[in-house]
């Protein structure tokens, strides 16, 4: 898995796609979620829901699944869903690092859901492989830049 970086800019362009996801496929709330369980981006009505505890159980509910798959000769399954009595999850693979989860109740057709998903996905790896781009820096293993604060002390005192 790759190591990225997201900016305000990243999040915000994210969250258009699925804000218009959210509204196309008539769903309760979508996130977008690391296969490490962290939250990137998410919109919609949470109600009560800790989204941050939701995004890294259905990261290992994907997780879990996976090795399922795995044991029965199948690389990785792209797309699970779970049905409730009234709320239902539909998860989806976006690419080797994220998931996009999406919950919507009984009076939307679970077809939409997968259809605006499917289109959702392409916009959100767009958006991915700018972010891959991001320039990514160990900040402890990075020098000093010249004009940092230690920098412009050492100068002040040598």
């Amino acid at each position: 898995m790759a190591n990225f970086i997201l900016y305000k800019e990243d999040i915000d362009r994210l969250n258009r796609v699925l804000g218009h996801l959210l509204s196309s496929a008539s769903a309760t709330f979508v996130l977008l979620v690391h296969k490490d369980g962290n939250l990137l981006a998410n919109q919609g009505y949470t109600k009560a829901f800790d989204t941050t505890a939701l995004a890294a159980l259905a990261a290992g509910s994907y997780a879990a699944t996976r090795a399922i798959a795995q044991m029965i000769g199948e690389n990785e399954f792209t797309v699970l869903f779970h049905k409730g009595k009234t709320d239902n999850i539909h998860i989806s693979l976006v690419d080797e690092d994220c998931i996009l989860v999406l919950v919507f109740d009984d009076r939307t057709n679970p077809g939409l859901v997968r259809l605006e998903s499917e289109r959702a996905i392409k916009g959100v790896n767009l958006i991915l492989d700018d972010v891959r781009q991001n320039e990514f820096t160990d900040l402890d293993a990075a020098p000093p830049r010249a004009d940092s604060v230690a920098s412009q002390m050492d100068k002040l005192f040598s």
